[in-house]
């Protein structure tokens, strides 16, 4: 089941070895959280491309993608909803 558009910062054969890169595609956000998502998308890319695959590479993947979905909650809890002053 697909909720959005395939990610396309990545090849089907990363995600398929790294599942967890699915989780740092941007391209179906709105564009005030793709700029907040997208440094973090390519800093993953950097990883997997200069560090061996290991348990350490995976736990790095996974504290970077906490960070990014962290760096997105902030950005959008600071927002006004449409019942605030």
């Amino acid at each position: 089941m697909s909720l959005h558009p395939g990610p396309t910062e990545f090849t089907k054969e990363q995600i398929a070895t790294d599942h967890i890169l699915q989780f740092f595609h941007y391209a179906h956000l709105p564009a005030e959280l793709q700029i907040r998502s997208r440094p973090f998308c390519n800093l993953a890319e950097t990883i997997i491309l200069s560090t061996p695959r290991n348990p350490e590479r995976t736990v790095a993947l996974r504290k970077l993608l906490e960070a990014k979905d962290a760096n997105v909650r902030a950005f959008v809890a600071a927002q006004p909803t449409n019942g605030d002053t």
